[in-house]
C-alpha cells in the first residue's frame, strides 16, 4: 500500500507501520551494510558530507514499501562521525538500525558479502536476500574505487558493480566527465527501486544524475 494515499492515518499508526517493515526486514532480508571503518582519516567536512548520506539514505529506506535491513558496521559511538551524525541527523539515535563495531567481515559469513564498487568486473544482476550487500562509507573519489576494492579482495569476498555500463551510454558532454562513482545514498536509491520495481533502468534513472554523464540507451534526452 501506497503510504500517501490514506492521509486519515495517523503519524503513530504510519510510524508503527514503518517500523515493522524495517523489522520484518532484519529477519527476512534484503540487507545492507555500510562500511564505516575507513573514516578515520577523513576531515571534518568530509564526515558531515557522509552524515548527510546516511541520512538521506535512511530516510529514502523508511519510505520504501520493501525496505533493506541497515547495519552501521566499523562504528564506535566515540567516533568523531558519530558525534557528526548525533548533531545532523535528527533523532539519529533512534534510527531503526544496526550499529556494530566489528568490520562487516567478522560479522557476516563471507560467503554472504557482496561488496559494491565500480572496480569489480561483475555486474549486479539481481537482490538476494540471502545475500548482504555492503557499501563503502567514503566520500573522497579518488581513493574510493581503490580502495573498496582491494578490501573485498583481501577477505576474498564476492564484488559487484552497478549494471550502469550494460543499461546507460555514455553521453557526450562539454566537460568529458563520466564518472560511476555515486554517493551511497544514490547507490541504495538505485538498489531500492531495483528491489521493489524489478527493473534496472528505472532504478539507475533514480539515482544516476545526467552529471555523471551518462544516460540511458535509447532514452530521448
Amino acid at each position: 500500500v501506497a503510504l500517501g494515499i490514506y492521509p486519515q492515518h495517523s503519524k503513530r499508526f504510519l510510524r508503527s507501520l514503518t517500523k515493522e517493515r524495517l523489522l520484518e526486514a532484519k529477519h527476512s532480508g534484503p540487507r545492507l551494510c555500510i562500511d564505516l571503518s575507513m573514516t578515520h582519516h577523513m576531515s571534518k567536512k568530509e564526515l558531515s558530507r557522509l552524515a548527510g548520506q546516511i541520512r538521506r539514505l535512511y530516510g529514502s529506506n523508511k519510505k520504501a514499501d520493501r525496505p533493506f535491513w541497515i547495519c552501521l558496521t566499523g562504528f564506535t559511538t566515540d567516533s568523531p562521525l558519530y558525534e557528526e551524525c548525533l548533531r545532523m541527523n535528527d533523532g539519529f539515535s533512534s534510527y531503526l538500525l544496526d550499529i556494530a563495531e566489528e568490520d562487516c567481515f567478522s560479522l557476516f559469513p563471507l560467503e554472504t558479502l557482496v561488496y559494491l564498487t565500480p572496480d569489480s568486473e561483475h555486474a549486479l544482476e539481481d537482490v538476494d536476500l540471502n545475500k548482504v550487500y555492503i557499501l563503502g562509507g567514503l566520500v573522497d573519489e579518488s581513493i574510493q574505487k581503490k580502495v573498496t576494492f582491494q578490501k573485498a579482495q583481501e577477505h576474498s569476498v564476492k564484488t559487484a558493480r552497478l549494471p550502469i555500463q550494460e543499461y546507460m551510454v555514455r553521453r557526450q558532454n562539454g566537460k568529458n566527465y563520466h564518472s560511476e562513482i555515486l554517493a551511497i545514498n544514490q547507490v541504495f536509491d538505485i538498489l531500492s527501486t531495483y528491489f521493489e520495481t524489478q527493473n534496472w533502468p528505472e532504478a539507475l534513472k533514480k539515482g544516476v544524475s545526467s552529471r555523471k554523464g551518462y544516460t540511458l540507451q535509447n532514452s530521448v534526452e
